[in-house]
Protein backbone atom coordinates (compact mmCIF):
# COMPACT_ATOMS: atom_id res chain seq x y z
CA UNK A 1 0.00 0.00 0.00
CA UNK A 2 0.99 3.67 -0.41
CA UNK A 3 2.22 5.11 2.98
CA UNK A 4 -0.05 8.37 3.92
CA UNK A 5 0.69 11.98 3.62
CA UNK A 6 1.56 13.57 6.89
CA UNK A 7 -1.30 15.41 8.30
CA UNK A 8 -2.12 18.01 11.30
CA UNK A 9 -3.82 14.85 12.78
CA UNK A 10 -5.90 16.97 15.53
CA UNK A 11 -7.93 14.67 17.02
CA UNK A 12 -8.67 13.22 20.22
CA UNK A 13 -6.87 10.25 19.90
CA UNK A 14 -4.60 9.04 18.39
CA UNK A 15 -2.90 12.73 18.33
CA UNK A 16 0.29 13.93 16.31
CA UNK A 17 3.50 11.88 17.44
CA UNK A 18 7.05 13.67 17.86
CA UNK A 19 9.59 12.53 15.38
CA UNK A 20 11.80 11.71 18.04
CA UNK A 21 9.29 9.61 19.31
CA UNK A 22 8.73 7.98 15.99
CA UNK A 23 12.47 7.57 15.14
CA UNK A 24 12.53 5.74 18.51
CA UNK A 25 10.16 2.98 17.26
CA UNK A 26 12.84 2.20 14.05
CA UNK A 27 15.53 0.76 16.66
CA UNK A 28 16.69 -2.81 16.29
CA UNK A 29 14.51 -5.66 17.99
CA UNK A 30 16.17 -6.80 21.02
CA UNK A 31 15.10 -9.92 23.59
CA UNK A 32 12.46 -9.51 25.62
CA UNK A 33 13.69 -11.34 28.50
CA UNK A 34 17.14 -10.23 28.21
CA UNK A 35 19.63 -6.91 30.35
CA UNK A 36 18.41 -4.27 27.32
CA UNK A 37 14.69 -4.69 27.46
CA UNK A 38 15.47 -4.66 31.33
CA UNK A 39 16.96 -1.29 31.08
CA UNK A 40 14.43 -0.04 29.28
CA UNK A 41 11.46 -1.22 31.36
CA UNK A 42 13.05 0.57 33.84
CA UNK A 43 13.40 3.56 32.80
CA UNK A 44 9.74 3.76 31.71
CA UNK A 45 8.80 2.87 34.84
CA UNK A 46 10.59 5.89 36.58
CA UNK A 47 9.73 8.31 34.24
CA UNK A 48 5.90 6.84 34.70
CA UNK A 49 6.46 7.92 38.21
CA UNK A 50 6.54 11.82 37.70
CA UNK A 51 3.24 11.01 35.17
CA UNK A 52 1.51 9.87 38.26
CA UNK A 53 3.03 11.73 40.68
CA UNK A 54 3.45 8.20 42.21
CA UNK A 55 6.17 6.27 44.28
CA UNK A 56 5.03 3.28 43.64
CA UNK A 57 5.70 1.46 40.10
CA UNK A 58 3.22 2.36 37.55
CA UNK A 59 2.34 -0.83 35.13
CA UNK A 60 2.71 -0.54 31.18
CA UNK A 61 0.32 -2.75 29.02
CA UNK A 62 0.40 -4.00 25.63
CA UNK A 63 -2.92 -2.51 24.81
CA UNK A 64 -4.91 0.15 23.99
CA UNK A 65 -6.63 2.44 26.87
CA UNK A 66 -9.85 0.39 26.50
CA UNK A 67 -7.86 -2.78 27.91
CA UNK A 68 -6.17 -0.78 30.47
CA UNK A 69 -9.90 0.13 31.43
CA UNK A 70 -10.70 -3.39 31.42
CA UNK A 71 -7.97 -4.47 33.54
CA UNK A 72 -8.78 -2.13 36.07
CA UNK A 73 -12.57 -3.49 36.06
CA UNK A 74 -11.91 -7.18 35.94
CA UNK A 75 -9.27 -7.16 38.74
CA UNK A 76 -11.30 -4.48 41.28
CA UNK A 77 -14.74 -5.72 40.78
CA UNK A 78 -16.19 -9.73 41.51
CA UNK A 79 -19.54 -10.85 40.86
CA UNK A 80 -22.27 -8.64 43.51
CA UNK A 81 -20.18 -5.90 44.12
CA UNK A 82 -21.39 -2.45 44.04
CA UNK A 83 -20.06 0.07 42.09
CA UNK A 84 -20.94 4.17 41.66
CA UNK A 85 -19.90 5.26 38.49
CA UNK A 86 -21.32 8.92 36.86
CA UNK A 87 -22.21 8.33 33.10
CA UNK A 88 -22.32 11.15 31.11
CA UNK A 89 -20.91 9.62 27.54
CA UNK A 90 -20.22 7.20 25.74
CA UNK A 91 -16.84 5.78 27.40
CA UNK A 92 -18.59 6.54 30.82
CA UNK A 93 -21.15 4.09 29.45
CA UNK A 94 -18.61 1.37 28.45
CA UNK A 95 -17.00 1.75 31.51
CA UNK A 96 -20.61 0.82 33.62
CA UNK A 97 -21.42 -1.69 31.11
CA UNK A 98 -17.71 -3.21 31.56
CA UNK A 99 -18.80 -3.51 35.51
CA UNK A 100 -21.66 -5.15 34.86
CA UNK A 101 -19.62 -7.70 32.71
CA UNK A 102 -17.58 -7.81 35.39
CA UNK A 103 -20.61 -9.04 37.56
CA UNK A 104 -20.61 -6.03 39.47
CA UNK A 105 -23.66 -4.71 40.14
CA UNK A 106 -23.68 -0.79 38.62
CA UNK A 107 -25.15 2.25 40.57
CA UNK A 108 -25.59 4.74 37.36
CA UNK A 109 -25.58 8.12 38.40
CA UNK A 110 -26.59 10.00 35.00
CA UNK A 111 -26.08 13.16 33.45
CA UNK A 112 -27.63 14.30 30.12
CA UNK A 113 -25.19 14.59 27.43
CA UNK A 114 -22.92 17.89 27.68
CA UNK A 115 -22.83 17.61 30.83
CA UNK A 116 -21.66 16.18 34.04
CA UNK A 117 -23.49 14.71 37.69
CA UNK A 118 -22.67 16.99 39.80
CA UNK A 119 -20.20 15.80 42.95
CA UNK A 120 -23.33 16.12 45.22
CA UNK A 121 -25.36 13.73 43.05
CA UNK A 122 -22.66 11.09 42.79
CA UNK A 123 -21.56 11.69 46.75
CA UNK A 124 -25.71 10.43 47.05
CA UNK A 125 -25.49 7.64 45.68
CA UNK A 126 -22.13 6.67 47.65
CA UNK A 127 -24.10 7.52 50.70
CA UNK A 128 -27.26 5.14 49.45
CA UNK A 129 -25.33 2.26 48.40
CA UNK A 130 -24.49 0.01 51.27
CA UNK A 131 -21.67 -2.15 50.87
CA UNK A 132 -20.10 -0.05 48.13
CA UNK A 133 -16.86 -1.73 46.31
CA UNK A 134 -15.84 0.82 44.55
CA UNK A 135 -16.16 4.26 42.89
CA UNK A 136 -15.22 4.34 38.81
CA UNK A 137 -15.16 7.75 37.76
CA UNK A 138 -13.98 8.66 33.80
CA UNK A 139 -12.04 11.66 34.58
CA UNK A 140 -12.30 12.93 30.77
CA UNK A 141 -15.85 12.18 28.33
CA UNK A 142 -13.65 12.10 25.25
CA UNK A 143 -17.43 11.66 23.45
CA UNK A 144 -18.50 14.86 24.80
CA UNK A 145 -15.31 17.19 25.80
CA UNK A 146 -16.40 16.84 29.49
CA UNK A 147 -14.14 16.39 32.46
CA UNK A 148 -15.25 15.88 35.82
CA UNK A 149 -13.88 18.87 37.78
CA UNK A 150 -14.34 17.54 41.41
CA UNK A 151 -11.90 14.57 40.88
CA UNK A 152 -10.23 15.57 43.96
CA UNK A 153 -13.01 16.99 46.40
CA UNK A 154 -14.43 12.95 45.36
CA UNK A 155 -11.22 11.40 46.72
CA UNK A 156 -11.70 13.00 49.76
CA UNK A 157 -15.59 11.74 50.28
CA UNK A 158 -14.48 8.02 49.40
CA UNK A 159 -11.75 7.74 51.61
CA UNK A 160 -14.15 8.18 54.27
CA UNK A 161 -15.22 4.81 52.93
CA UNK A 162 -13.97 1.80 52.66
CA UNK A 163 -14.38 1.58 48.97
CA UNK A 164 -11.50 1.97 46.07
CA UNK A 165 -11.42 4.96 44.06
CA UNK A 166 -10.54 4.11 39.91
CA UNK A 167 -10.37 6.91 37.96
CA UNK A 168 -10.17 6.46 34.26
CA UNK A 169 -8.01 9.27 32.80
CA UNK A 170 -6.91 8.17 28.96
CA UNK A 171 -7.63 11.19 27.33
CA UNK A 172 -6.80 13.78 30.28
CA UNK A 173 -3.30 12.50 32.14
CA UNK A 174 -0.61 14.42 31.39
CA UNK A 175 -3.07 17.51 30.22
CA UNK A 176 -4.06 17.39 33.61
CA UNK A 177 -2.11 16.50 36.95
CA UNK A 178 -3.66 13.96 38.97
CA UNK A 179 -1.41 12.91 42.04
CA UNK A 180 -2.86 9.75 42.65
CA UNK A 181 -0.67 9.47 46.00
CA UNK A 182 -1.83 12.61 47.50
CA UNK A 183 -5.18 12.48 46.05
CA UNK A 184 -5.37 8.53 47.13
CA UNK A 185 -6.52 7.56 44.15
CA UNK A 186 -6.77 3.38 44.13
CA UNK A 187 -6.45 2.45 40.11
CA UNK A 188 -5.93 4.84 37.43
CA UNK A 189 -5.06 4.55 33.88
CA UNK A 190 -4.09 6.09 30.64
CA UNK A 191 -3.37 5.39 27.18
CA UNK A 192 -0.19 6.30 25.54
CA UNK A 193 -2.04 8.03 22.45
CA UNK A 194 -3.18 10.89 23.99
CA UNK A 195 -1.27 13.46 26.63
CA UNK A 196 2.06 11.43 25.73
CA UNK A 197 2.50 12.26 22.56
CA UNK A 198 3.06 8.62 21.78
CA UNK A 199 1.69 6.03 19.41
CA UNK A 200 -1.31 4.31 20.39
CA UNK A 201 -1.20 0.55 21.66
CA UNK A 202 -0.16 0.79 25.16
CA UNK A 203 -1.83 1.69 28.71
CA UNK A 204 -0.52 2.30 32.00
CA UNK A 205 -1.60 2.05 35.76
CA UNK A 206 -0.95 3.13 39.20
CA UNK A 207 -2.37 0.85 41.33
CA UNK A 208 -2.27 1.84 44.91
CA UNK A 209 -0.95 -0.54 47.85
CA UNK A 210 -4.17 -0.78 49.30
CA UNK A 211 -5.35 -2.30 46.15
CA UNK A 212 -2.77 -4.44 44.94
CA UNK A 213 -3.56 -5.93 48.03
CA UNK A 214 -7.03 -6.67 47.23
CA UNK A 215 -6.01 -8.07 44.07
CA UNK A 216 -3.02 -10.60 45.49
CA UNK A 217 -5.42 -11.71 48.22
CA UNK A 218 -8.43 -11.75 45.65
CA UNK A 219 -6.87 -12.82 42.60
CA UNK A 220 -9.06 -12.05 39.38
CA UNK A 221 -10.43 -14.61 36.95
CA UNK A 222 -8.15 -13.29 33.96
CA UNK A 223 -4.55 -13.84 32.72
CA UNK A 224 -3.08 -11.51 30.59
CA UNK A 225 -5.10 -8.32 32.49
CA UNK A 226 -3.69 -10.07 36.16
CA UNK A 227 -2.13 -6.89 37.89
CA UNK A 228 -0.85 -8.72 40.44
CA UNK A 229 1.29 -10.63 37.63
CA UNK A 230 2.82 -7.98 36.06
CA UNK A 231 4.23 -6.06 39.37
CA UNK A 232 5.27 -9.54 39.90
CA UNK A 233 7.18 -9.75 36.56
CA UNK A 234 7.72 -5.61 36.53
CA UNK A 235 9.91 -6.42 39.74
CA UNK A 236 12.52 -8.16 38.22
CA UNK A 237 12.25 -5.81 34.65
CA UNK A 238 9.93 -8.46 33.01
CA UNK A 239 6.91 -8.15 31.40
CA UNK A 240 4.75 -11.54 31.79
CA UNK A 241 3.89 -11.71 28.05
CA UNK A 242 5.32 -10.46 25.03
CA UNK A 243 5.64 -6.76 24.92
CA UNK A 244 4.96 -4.65 22.23
CA UNK A 245 8.77 -3.45 22.23
CA UNK A 246 9.10 -1.08 19.17
CA UNK A 247 5.73 0.87 21.29
CA UNK A 248 7.94 0.56 24.43
CA UNK A 249 10.39 2.10 23.16
CA UNK A 250 8.70 5.15 21.92
CA UNK A 251 6.72 5.46 25.22
CA UNK A 252 10.27 5.95 26.65
CA UNK A 253 11.07 8.72 24.45
CA UNK A 254 7.68 10.12 24.85
CA UNK A 255 8.37 10.32 28.46
CA UNK A 256 11.47 11.41 28.51
CA UNK A 257 10.23 14.66 26.47
CA UNK A 258 7.26 14.66 29.24
CA UNK A 259 10.33 14.91 32.09
CA UNK A 260 12.07 17.32 30.46
CA UNK A 261 9.18 19.70 30.16
CA UNK A 262 7.96 19.39 33.30
CA UNK A 263 4.15 18.00 34.27
CA UNK A 264 3.58 21.05 35.70
CA UNK A 265 4.08 23.22 32.11
CA UNK A 266 2.55 20.76 29.90
CA UNK A 267 -0.20 21.44 32.04
CA UNK A 268 -0.02 24.88 31.75
CA UNK A 269 0.31 24.57 28.18
CA UNK A 270 -3.02 22.27 27.43
CA UNK A 271 -4.95 24.47 29.27
CA UNK A 272 -3.50 27.72 27.50
CA UNK A 273 -3.95 25.93 23.92
CA UNK A 274 -7.57 25.06 25.33
CA UNK A 275 -8.40 28.29 25.91
CA UNK A 276 -7.32 29.81 22.72
CA UNK A 277 -9.11 27.32 20.83
CA UNK A 278 -12.14 28.08 22.89
CA UNK A 279 -12.19 31.65 22.09
CA UNK A 280 -11.59 31.15 18.53
CA UNK A 281 -14.34 29.05 18.14
CA UNK A 282 -16.63 31.97 19.91
CA UNK A 283 -15.24 34.41 17.73
CA UNK A 284 -16.30 32.13 14.31
CA UNK A 285 -19.84 32.05 15.88
CA UNK A 286 -19.84 28.16 16.47
CA UNK A 287 -21.14 27.24 19.90
CA UNK A 288 -19.04 24.77 22.04
CA UNK A 289 -21.40 21.73 22.99
CA UNK A 290 -19.68 21.02 26.60
CA UNK A 291 -21.24 23.09 29.80
CA UNK A 292 -18.59 26.19 30.35
CA UNK A 293 -18.61 24.79 33.55
CA UNK A 294 -16.91 21.20 32.73
CA UNK A 295 -15.39 21.61 29.51
CA UNK A 296 -12.04 19.79 28.75
CA UNK A 297 -8.84 21.39 28.24
CA UNK A 298 -7.53 18.18 25.82
CA UNK A 299 -11.02 17.58 23.68
CA UNK A 300 -12.62 20.73 22.12
CA UNK A 301 -15.89 19.91 21.06
CA UNK A 302 -18.41 22.09 19.69
CA UNK A 303 -21.31 22.00 17.53
CA UNK A 304 -21.66 22.93 13.51
CA UNK A 305 -23.90 25.62 12.32
CA UNK A 306 -27.34 24.54 10.38
CA UNK A 307 -26.90 23.04 6.95
CA UNK A 308 -23.44 21.99 7.36
CA UNK A 309 -22.61 18.33 6.44
CA UNK A 310 -19.88 17.55 8.80
CA UNK A 311 -18.73 14.38 6.59
CA UNK A 312 -18.24 16.75 3.97
CA UNK A 313 -16.79 19.04 6.02
CA UNK A 314 -14.53 17.17 7.57
CA UNK A 315 -13.24 15.46 4.49
CA UNK A 316 -12.77 19.11 3.24
CA UNK A 317 -10.55 20.29 6.07
CA UNK A 318 -8.46 16.26 5.18
CA UNK A 319 -8.24 16.54 1.86
CA UNK A 320 -8.26 20.14 1.20
CA UNK A 321 -6.01 21.93 3.68
CA UNK A 322 -4.26 18.45 5.58
CA UNK A 323 -5.85 18.88 9.16
CA UNK A 324 -7.96 15.84 10.53
CA UNK A 325 -10.53 16.60 13.30
CA UNK A 326 -13.14 14.47 14.91
CA UNK A 327 -16.65 13.63 14.43
CA UNK A 328 -19.03 13.32 17.13
CA UNK A 329 -20.34 10.34 19.00
CA UNK A 330 -23.92 8.61 18.56
CA UNK A 331 -27.20 10.95 18.54
CA UNK A 332 -24.46 13.62 18.20
CA UNK A 333 -22.24 12.21 15.22
CA UNK A 334 -23.81 14.97 12.74
CA UNK A 335 -23.73 18.22 14.42
CA UNK A 336 -20.53 17.94 16.76
CA UNK A 337 -16.87 18.02 15.99
CA UNK A 338 -14.46 17.11 18.30
CA UNK A 339 -10.73 18.39 18.18
CA UNK A 340 -7.62 17.13 20.09
CA UNK A 341 -5.73 19.91 22.15
CA UNK A 342 -3.32 17.20 23.28
CA UNK A 343 -0.21 15.77 23.37
CA UNK A 344 2.42 18.61 21.34
CA UNK A 345 -0.32 20.58 21.16
CA UNK A 346 1.33 24.27 20.37
CA UNK A 347 0.83 27.65 18.71
CA UNK A 348 1.28 26.08 14.80
CA UNK A 349 -1.47 23.73 15.58
CA UNK A 350 -3.91 25.65 16.83
CA UNK A 351 -3.05 28.62 14.39
CA UNK A 352 -3.37 25.70 11.19
CA UNK A 353 -6.35 23.81 12.74
CA UNK A 354 -8.07 27.62 12.79
CA UNK A 355 -7.39 28.85 9.46
CA UNK A 356 -8.25 24.98 8.17
CA UNK A 357 -11.25 25.77 9.91
CA UNK A 358 -12.05 29.23 8.53
CA UNK A 359 -11.40 28.26 5.40
CA UNK A 360 -13.62 25.48 4.57
CA UNK A 361 -16.72 27.44 6.52
CA UNK A 362 -16.38 30.12 3.93
CA UNK A 363 -16.02 27.64 1.19
CA UNK A 364 -19.85 26.18 2.73
CA UNK A 365 -20.88 29.62 2.60
CA UNK A 366 -20.75 30.37 6.29
CA UNK A 367 -20.04 33.92 7.34
CA UNK A 368 -16.72 34.46 9.33
CA UNK A 369 -15.61 37.37 10.62
CA UNK A 370 -12.08 37.17 9.99
CA UNK A 371 -11.03 40.05 12.37
CA UNK A 372 -12.57 38.66 15.13
CA UNK A 373 -10.86 35.35 14.75
CA UNK A 374 -7.63 37.44 14.51
CA UNK A 375 -8.12 39.13 17.41
CA UNK A 376 -9.09 36.26 19.22
CA UNK A 377 -5.82 34.70 18.53
CA UNK A 378 -3.69 37.56 18.93
CA UNK A 379 -5.40 37.99 22.38
CA UNK A 380 -4.42 34.66 23.44
CA UNK A 381 -0.63 34.61 22.15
Amino acid sequence: MDYPKRKLIMLPGPTNVPDRVTDAMIRPMINHRGEMFTTLLRGITEKSKSLFQTVRDPIVLSASGTGGVEAAVWNMVRPGDKVVVPVFGEFSTRLAETVELAGGQCVRVIAEIGKVPTREEVEDAIAKTPGLKAVFVVHNETSTGCTVPYIEGLAETVRRTEAFYVVDAISSLGGYSIPVDRWGVDVCITGSQKCLAAPPGLSLLSLSAKAEEFIRTNPPKVRYFDLARQLDFLARGETPFTPAVSLYYALDSALEMLVEEGLERRVERHARHARTLYSVLDAMGLRGFADPAVRSNTVIAGLYPDGIDEKKFRKSMDEEYDVVIGAGFGAMKAKMFRIGCMGEIGPTHVRRTVSAMVLTLKRFGYSVDLGKVSGALEAAS
